[in-house]
Parts: C-alpha cells; sequence; structure tokens
C-alpha cells in the first residue's frame, strides 16, 4: 500500500489549509495513507512578563481566570493559596493564615514536611506510574503497614474516598453473591445513616444522606435506607430482615456535624450484622489515620469492621484511597472484579509510608490527643459562654463548635483575621480539622482569634432581622 509522508517544520498552517492538502493528497493516492510526521513550532500562551510558565498575576486575576475557565462546581473562599510552611497559609499577596482546615483534614504532616517531601522528590525520581498492570515496591509496602497495623488482612488502592466507599461498596455486593447458594434472599441493599457523607460518586452519592447532594443526579443508585444515627432499634429490625449486604456508618462523622457514635451503637451493629451475615463497613475517610489521637477512630471502641475505607491523610496531600478488608471479604474478589488505572501508584503509595511511619509512631498520636484535649478546653473556656455557642464537641484534633446561628459570617471574619476554618453539619458547624503537627501556642492562637471574632454574630443576626 503506498503511502507518503509529510515533514513539516514550518510553523503549523491552519487547520483548514491542512485538512485541504491531506485531502489532495489522499486524491492522488486512492487507497493509500498519508502520515504526517508533524514538527512544528507552536505559539505559546501569551504569558505577560510572568518571566516563567505557570500563571502569576493577583489574586483578583486568578480569580478573574478561574471563572473564565473552570466549571463552576466550587463556593471558594476568595483566597489564593500560593504557598505553606508547617501550619502556614500564604496567599498571592504574602498575607499569613493559621491553617485549621488542613485542605479537609487531608494535610495530616502540614505542608512542606521534609520527610514526606524527601520521600516525593526521590521516588519521582525513580518511578512515578506503572499501572496495575504490574507490581510496584512502594504498593506493597504501604499495603504490608497498613495490614499490620490494622484489623485488616488485604487492602484496595482507589484515587480517593469516594472510590474506596465505590470498592466497599461492590465488594459487598460480590460477597453476598459469594455465599452459598441455600440463602433465602440475595442481600444487595444498604444502610447509611442521617448526616452522612461518603462522596460524591454515584453510589457513595447514594450512601450520602443530604437530598441536595442527591437530588440533581436521582435517579442514583437504589436500595439504600436511611436511619437515624444511633438508633439502636431500627439498625437491627433493618438488618434483621435478610435484605442487607452492607451496613456504612462513620465512627466520628465529620461533614454531617461532628458527631461521635456511642459504644453501644456501634456493638449492637456489629452484633446485628453477624447474626444477619451483613457486613459492616467504617468510613474513616475523614475521622481516622490519626486525627482522634488514635490511630484509627473505631479503636477506642473495641469494635472491629469488615472493611474499612481511608482516604485524605493518608498520603499527606496526594490523591489516595483504601479499602482494608478481612480475608473472608477478600476471598469473595477475583482477577477482574474491580480496578484503577492510577490507584496504588509508586509515587502516592511512597508519600502514604512517610506518612503513615510518623503518625503511627505512639508519642505522635499521644501528642495528637493531649494538644486535642488542650484545644477543646480552651474552646469551653473562651466560647462555651457565648449565648450563640451551643457544644464544643469532637476527640483528638476533630472538634466540632455548634451554633444557633450559621457559621458562615464567623468563618468569614476569622479569614479576615488570618485563621481559615471550615463549616459542617447544616451550616451552623465549625469545624476544626488542623495539621496534626500543629503547636499548642497555634491551638491558643487559634482560639484568640475566634474569640476576637465572635461579635459578628450578633452583628450578622440583628442585619438580617
Amino acid at each position: 500500500m503506498p503511502s507518503i509522508h509529510l515533514l513539516l517544520n514550518n510553523t503549523l498552517p491552519s487547520a483548514s489549509d491542512l485538512r485541504r492538502s491531506l485531502s489532495r493528497l489522499n486524491g492522488s493516492f486512492n487507497g493509500g495513507r498519508a502520515i504526517a510526521c508533524v514538527k512544528v513550532g507552536v505559539q505559546g500562551p501569551d504569558l505577560g512578563n510572568s518571566g516563567k510558565l505557570g500563571f502569576r498575576g493577583t489574586s483578583k486575576e486568578v480569580m478573574e481566570a478561574e471563572g473564565r475557565v473552570m466549571v463552576g462546581t466550587y463556593a471558594r473562599a476568595p483566597v489564593v493559596i500560593s504557598h505553606g510552611e508547617g501550619c502556614k497559609l500564604y496567599d498571592a499577596e504574602g498575607r499569613e493564615y493559621l491553617d485549621m482546615a488542613a485542605g479537609i483534614a487531608v494535610n495530616a504532616l502540614g505542608h512542606g514536611d521534609p520527610d514526606w517531601l524527601k520521600a516525593v522528590v526521590d521516588q519521582a525520581n525513580t518511578l512515578t506510574h506503572v499501572s496495575n498492570m504490574f507490581y510496584s515496591i512502594p504498593q506493597v509496602e504501604l499495603a504490608e503497614r497498613l495490614v499490620a497495623c490494622s484489623f485488616a488482612d488485604r487492602v484496595f488502592f482507589s484515587n480517593s474516598g469516594t472510590e474506596a466507599n465505590e470498592a466497599a461498596i461492590k465488594f459487598a455486593r460480590k460477597f453476598q453473591r459469594f455465599l452459598p447458594p441455600d440463602q433465602k434472599q440475595l442481600a444487595t441493599e444498604f444502610i447509611s445513616f442521617s448526616n452522612s457523607f461518603h462522596g460524591r460518586t454515584i453510589g457513595a452519592l447514594a450512601l450520602t444522606s443530604k437530598e441536595h447532594y442527591r437530588s440533581p443526579f436521582e435517579p442514583v443508585m437504589p436500595g439504600v435506607t436511611f436511619l437515624e444515627y444511633g438508633n439502636i432499634h431500627a439498625a437491627r429490625e433493618l438488618i434483621q430482615s435478610g435484605k442487607i449486604a452492607a451496613v456504612f456508618v462513620e465512627p466520628i462523622q465529620g461533614e454531617g456535624g461532628i458527631h461521635s457514635a456511642t459504644k453501644e451503637f456501634l456493638q449492637s451493629l456489629r452484633s446485628a450484622c453477624d447474626d444477619a451475615g451483613s457486613l459492616l463497613v467504617f468510613d474513616e475517610v475523614q475521622c481516622g489515620l490519626g486525627r482522634t489521637g488514635y490511630l484509627w477512630a473505631h479503636e477506642p471502641y473495641g469494635i472491629f469492621p469488615d472493611i474499612m475505607t481511608l482516604a485524605k491523610p493518608l498520603a499527606g496531600g496526594l490523591p489516595i484511597g483504601a479499602a482494608l478488608v478481612t480475608e473472608r471479604v477478600a476471598s469473595a474478589i477475583k482477577y477482574g472484579d474491580h480496578g484503577s488505572t492510577f490507584a496504588g501508584g509508586p509515587l502516592v503509595c511512597k508519600a502514604a509510608v512517610a506518612v503513615l511511619d510518623k503518625i503511627s509512631k505512639p508519642a505522635f498520636l499521644d501528642s495528637v490527643s493531649k494538644k486535642g484535649q488542650h484545644f477543646k478546653e480552651l474552646l469551653i473556656q473562651n466560647l462555651g459562654g457565648n449565648q450563640h455557642v451551643k457544644e464544643v464537641r469532637g476527640l483528638g484534633l476533630l472538634i466540632g463548635i455548634e451554633l444557633d446561628v450559621p457559621a458562615s459570617p464567623l468563618v468569614e471574619a476569622c479569614r479576615n483575621s488570618g485563621l481559615l476554618i471550615l463549616t459542617a453539619g447544616k451550616g451552623n458547624v465549625l469545624r476544626l480539622v488542623p495539621p496534626l503537627i500543629i503547636s499548642e501556642e497555634e491551638l491558643e492562637l487559634a482560639v484568640e482569634i475566634l474569640f476576637k471574632c465572635l461579635p459578628v454574630l450578633d452583628e450578622s443576626l440583628s442585619k438580617s432581622k
């Protein structure tokens, strides 16, 4: 078959000119192939006087550019973060902020941890990605560590918390199909709870209780029943129906407003699942990995799941998720049942090894526990007497302050005073999830700023009347 190779060493012609040229060639070589090997000089975008690749400009310019090119899925705070160090962040104009958000409970080691950085750089210089068509050493190292420090026997890696929960959904369904055929009925349904958050992909979304997250995308995955968080009787009754493949529960709810389960509730779920053959899934995407002062949020309860999902802090800011499972669950999963191109890549796993090695040390966890208790006591002493503060709750460095008014005016006032915090629940809970390395002095500064900004709640209330 005849062919012609075109080597274009000049500036790339217009699309219409190129199409006409190739059309003429195709007509001259009936039945042949025209192969264009293009070596061109492409004129890049005008970068102004930035002096190097990458966008540089004022915060206003960056926000305006984002509005032009990004899909509008995020209601961002009007801050352009430029860089960070430790528990401090800096915007494009150099303003300093104390970070009590930690990338939504992700940056457990803060910003620029030297051991994490060395692990990432060294691994990037060695091997970044090979896919799961091959074995890689960092993936096996991380899986071994996770198994060694948990209830689990095996690990499945993903790229995020929602993907970890999607894996748990599939594993639960497959596990039920794997049971002996004398089962009276195939259990395919799920239980989730009020104020739950399990992710935004379509399966995990179906397990998320807030209706405004789900309603624009319905129908979502069917077969999910939402029960009141902590309602032992209702959960036991539904589990005993034999229809439930798995129960998904957060030992401490983060997005839902920093609500902790009782030991009695989790023990009841464990017993009911054992009796009915349902799986118990603990979602520790936000509350796990040292955030509570325990490596796992379920540890102080002494109750263990069949599957645990992890993500946020595991790789210190790089995207990773994991579903940890017992051998009994893993035995139902076969080649091809699930997979991912990027999951468990060498780079993110090496970063996660560096994170896990630090936060799993007893002295580190003890420091989180002590700082969390000190922080909670300071908040109660300084804010507890305010008429708008209903409750200060949480464990370790996962703290919620429930208000009787919307929290957003206080969040804004704190941001303007150099403190970054989040909301949770129905928008009336302050969520405080700083890097786990935060110092007591920085915690005291956070309380000082919060106290100073409290009057804004009265001001916003009077404006709304």
